[in-house]
């Protein structure tokens, strides 16, 4: 098992190369040795360059060509959504085939993305692609807060659909099996209602009772330490508190929300269930600051280490 990280760019107008270069530059001489942007050269080189850093990139760097590199920072630019697409492909055939250990995301821009063709909801979609997994959840994961999501990219109605017996168990088995991946004995789950005070016993809606409900019984006829379904407006600052270890939230804003308020600059997006292994950033490509050197790169730094993490589990389970 690799013990290589493998750094996506990003969108190259985005502050991916910026935070892939300052990461790089934070690092000691052994963890670089470990590690690999998959970009262009060009582009991070003008990213060092706006940085005012001295650190060679070349080695470090998979140099994949960018018509015009370096392009415009902050534009909306179907060659960079098809640069940041090939990116991610070569990181993936890399992990695969055991080159590297864990891929790490820059942001990308999914509008960006779809402009050059390639026709995702995210990474997470293109990744589940890519790699041909029959699916992929996003856990999104602090030191306090842990969320795991039934559905992400879709429309709230769509959500609600998505809200299956079967799919909020199976959420629930991937979350528990990734907790206990990271060291949890016994990981104890909580699983957020959908409607408001779960329906109020059907007042509000039955999804909670019809749908969500039957989860979590047969979850726990499994041996699973999970509870619910529980009203959404308190399940988390319980989690927050300790009470749980991870909160099975059933959309997007319902999971990102309480994350992004406690832990903006450091919750690491993590895709559970894939065959590689892959953390991100949990940030846009703010192009309103691209190329200005003033990019935050904590957040990649929180994934960068969840990486290791996950990279030394992977290496202690394949040598027993």
């Amino acid at each position: 098992m690799s013990n290589i990280i493998g750094i996506t760019m990003g969108d190259p107008c985005g502050v991916g190369p910026e935070i892939s270069v300052r990461a790089l530059a934070g690092m000691s001489p052994e963890e670089r040795d470990t590690t690999r942007i998959y970009g262009n050269l060009l582009t991070l080189e003008a990213a060092r360059a706006a940085l005012g850093l001295d650190v060679d990139l070349a080695a470090h760097v998979v140099d994949l060509p960018i018509d015009g590199a370096p392009l415009a920072w902050g534009q909306l630019s179907p060659v960079a959504g098809d640069a940041a697409f090939r990116f991610i492909e070569n990181a993936v055939r890399d992990a695969e085939a055991g080159v590297i250990g864990c891929i790490v995301t820059a942001p990308i821009n999914k509008e960006a993305l779809n402009l050059a063709g390639h026709h995702y909801d995210g990474h997470t979609g293109m990744l589940r692609s890519l790699t041909g997994a029959t699916a992929a959840y996003m856990l999104l994961a602090s030191e306090r807060l842990k969320v795991i999501h039934v559905s992400t990219h879709v429309s709230l109605q769509e959500a609600i659909q998505r809200a299956t017996t079967e799919r909020v168990l199976a959420t629930i088995r991937a979350g528990n099996a990734h907790l206990k991946r990271i060291g949890y004995a016994a990981p104890k789950i909580a699983v957020a209602g959908i409607n408001p005070h779960c329906g109020e016993n059907g007042l509000f809606g039955t999804e909670d009772d019809d749908q969500i409900a039957p989860a979590v019984q047969a979850a726990r006829a499994e041996g699973i330490d999970v509870h619910g379904p529980i009203s959404a407006d308190t399940v988390f600052y319980r989690a927050y508190s300790g009470v749980f270890d991870l909160v099975v939230a059933q959309y997007h804003d319902q999971g990102h929300i309480p994350i992004k308020l406690v832990a903006f600059d450091t919750a690491v997006n993590v895709s559970v269930d894939l065959p590689i292994d892959r953390t991100s950033v949990d940030h846009g490509t703010a192009f309103d600051i691209a190329g200005k050197g003033i990019a935050n790169h904590s957040n990649l730094n929180s994934a960068i280490a969840y990486a290791r993490r996950l990279v030394a589990d992977a290496a202690k389970r394949g040598s027993r």
